[in-house]
């Protein structure tokens, strides 16, 4: 299963879960096709709510993603509120646009002033993620406008509140 990198960690940690492989890609829809193409994944999910099939011809469908999430909901007396919880645990910051003059630089300054934190490892697949046991986030720039965009998660509201902000006062400062 492909995810895009910006997804919940949930995300992977729920495949894995249930004897599936998580793959993480790119954020845009030409590399998780690439990324089902190169691995025969029988599925691959943005967190914008763009969901591809294989035996669709890894074609985004929200109308059969919302049949297979009605087919699901026929087998249980559960209510989707109490479903979703189970799959969304970590609170997310949702995406933040910041204006900068220059995205990389930002970028930089930002992995400088997170590099060499205990328990942090930084990864470019695409922008800068930042990751710990406790938190994550991603900052990339648009490829159409002067912005870096930031998406934080944490294990619960208040390390997710403190990491956005913090990032977002480096970004804003160094911008």
């Amino acid at each position: 299963m492909i995810h895009n990198l910006i997804t919940s960690r949930a995300v992977p940690e729920i495949v894995a879960e249930r004897g599936g492989t998580p793959i993480r890609s790119r954020v845009g829809h030409s590399y998780i096709k690439a990324t089902m193409a190169e691995t025969d994944a029988i599925f691959g999910g943005e967190h914008s709510g763009h969901f591809y099939f294989r035996d669709f011809w890894r074609a985004d469908s929200g109308m059969l993603a919302a049949l297979h999430a009605l087919a699901a909901l026929s087998e249980t007396d559960r209510p989707i509120s109490e479903l979703m919880a189970e799959l969304d645990p970590y609170p997310l910051s949702g995406e933040i646009n910041s204006t900068v003059a220059d995205t990389v630089a930002v970028t930089d300054a930002v992995a400088a002033a997170y590099d060499a934190q205990d328990g942090v490892t930084l990864d470019r697949l695409d922008g800068l993620t930042v990751s710990h046991a406790d938190w994550t986030f991603n900052v990339r720039p648009s490829n159409t406008e002067p912005l870096l965009r930031l998406n934080a998660e944490g294990r619960d509201r208040a390390i997710m509140e403190r990491v956005r902000d913090d990032v977002l006062a480096l970004i804003r400062k160094e911008g």
